[in-house]
């Protein structure tokens, strides 16, 4: 975990006699959002603004359960994991009309299942997750999720997987075509069966250096998220992006408003900014996802609005991971544990 200042509130603190309105509390994953920007909210209000990162929704939640919550102010979890974190009580709530720019929100993202009618989140960026091939390496059809799940030759002991288990298991329930969530104990054990026998062709756990390891060609395919494809490709990466014929996972990270937020105000006009569309631009140009804000499309850069991770194929399926019931949850968190011995 890293922990920063920015370069405006740096400024302020060395000064001395400085003294800011506010201050900015944010946990947020790694590599997704540029410094810039943060400098930018931080000069315009005036706030200091510290943040600290993470890899994983489940890395989230579990910090939060070790005492965490209380410290941060905002954070960005995915779609399911929102609704977690609300069940477990840990989200805030907020009026539509404490944030001006609430109208800015795309319509598709405004009502959501997982925070409906955006009580306690606003829509940060969305993408998908697949993986992605060295074509150097590998030159067979890229079509499948058996390319991770039963790879060949080729890709055996060259594989990068994420070390995120709602989207490992998800994309392996995908392959094998069984529902998520399921409790059919044949349909565990299935699932259980294929990511032990496939754990052995692979050469890595991986979610912060999924990008790195294919641009430095430690790994010939790993499961990446989009944007961390395009920036691979990049810079230098050898790869194609997978559209698999089983499915992707497609997801929606969103800034939420944490319960005793310590600088609960900062925390509304961060959320206010990142609605407005030359910021929400800015993280799509950084990181390559897209927002869900609505105006944005004429500021992105031509390379990210035309990459082919962001525009996919005709005919090509997307599931969000689900929330799984309490009592399901437990069986899955025991293959996850099982698979990282």
């Amino acid at each position: 975990m890293k922990t920063f200042l920015t370069t405006t509130a740096l400024a302020l603190a060395l000064a001395g006699t400085a003294h800011a309105e506010g201050k900015l509390s944010i946990y947020h994953w790694f590599e997704y959002i540029p410094q810039e920007l943060l400098d930018k909210f931080a000069a315009e209000y005036d706030v200091e603004v510290t943040m600290d990162t993470y890899d994983s929704n489940e890395a989230l939640l579990a910090a939060l359960k070790a005492g965490k919550l209380g410290e941060y102010d905002v954070a960005v979890p995915g779609d399911y994991m929102v609704k977690i974190m609300g069940d477990e009580g840990m989200l805030d709530t907020f009026e539509p009309s404490e944030l001006s720019n609430f109208g800015n929100i795309e319509d598709q993202w405004l009502d959501v299942a997982f925070d409906p009618g955006r009580k306690s989140s606003i829509p940060y960026q969305w993408g998908s997750t697949s993986f992605s091939v060295n074509k150097e390496v590998y030159g067979g059809d890229l079509d499948s999720l058996g390319l991770i799940f039963e790879p060949p030759a080729e890709l055996k002991g060259k594989i990068n997987v994420l070390d995120t288990a709602g989207e490992t298991l998800t994309l392996a329930s995908l392959y094998l075509g069984i529902p998520q969530c399921t409790a059919d104990r044949d349909q565990l054990k299935a699932l259980n069966d294929l990511v032990q026998t496939a754990k052995a062709d692979w050469a890595s756990f991986g979610s912060d250096v999924a990008k790195d390891v294919l641009v430095s060609g430690d790994a010939a395919a790993g499961m990446i998220w989009s944007g961390f494809s395009a920036k691979a490709r990049s810079e230098g990466a050898p790869i194609e992006y997978v559209f698999p014929k089983e499915g992707m996972i497609v997801w929606m990270d969103n800034v939420v408003l944490l319960k005793d937020a310590p600088n609960r105000d900062n925390a509304l006009k961060f959320m206010n900014f990142l609605l407005e569309p030359e910021n929400a631009a800015a993280v799509t140009n950084y990181a390559q996802y897209t927002a869900g804000v609505k105006d944005v499309a004429p500021l992105l850069d031509p390379e990210v609005a035309n990459s082919p991770e962001s525009n996919p194929p005709e005919g090509v399926t997307g599931v969000f991971v689900e929330a799984c019931p309490e009592e399901v949850q437990v069986m899955y968190d025991a293959i996850w544990t099982n698979l990282k011995k």
